[in-house]
């Protein structure tokens, strides 16, 4: 996990993701006041509350609504929501690169940039032949990216990575 001054824009921006920790303060209810992971469905448990979804909101709008579900139970509850700790994405690469691994992936980084973070090609490495691995294990889509392409023209063809997809380097 790394430390949310090193890897998270302002809060007004910052989406909530599973796997992330937050803290939710409720002012003057210390019982109701903790620090909750986000599980992988996106949703914490709250006393009082239940469960309630989390990942995709920022952390101004989960005070919104935590608020108004707290009203049924307190009079004018003031809820501050907090991210304590973010969790780092990765896209993985595969074959012919100097390190093959988890990669942090940041949002709208390129196959390109990718590579280069894992150290380049290897001299046996088929630029031609790189395909991308991309969507949910089981209904994963295989998209080809031509790297002398890219390098050549800077034509990223298209490709646009998520966290979690895999370049394959034959």
């Amino acid at each position: 996990m790394a430390n949310v001054s090193d890897t998270a824009p302002n809060s007004s921006q910052y989406v909530i993701a599973a796997g992330d920790t937050i803290q939710v303060a409720v002012w003057k209810e210390p019982s109701l006041s903790s620090s909750f992971p986000v599980r992988p469905d996106g949703m914490i448990s709250l006393a009082l509350i239940g469960d309630l979804p989390a990942a995709g909101f920022t952390p101004m709008t989960l005070s919104t609504d935590i608020s108004a579900r707290l009203k049924k139970y307190i009079n004018q509850p003031n809820v501050t929501v907090t991210v304590l700790s973010v969790h780092v994405k990765q896209v993985y690469v595969l074959g012919e690169v100097q390190h093959v691994g988890p990669v942090t992936f940041l949002t709208g980084m390129s196959p390109l940039q990718v590579l280069s973070t894992a150290g380049g090609l290897t001299p046996y490495a088929n630029g031609k032949k790189i395909y991308i691995l991309h969507g949910e294990p089981g209904k994963q889509q295989k998209i080809p990216f031509d790297y002398k392409k890219a390098i050549r023209d800077g034509n990223q063809q298209g490709v646009s990575l998520a966290a979690g997809d895999t370049i394959v380097v034959p």
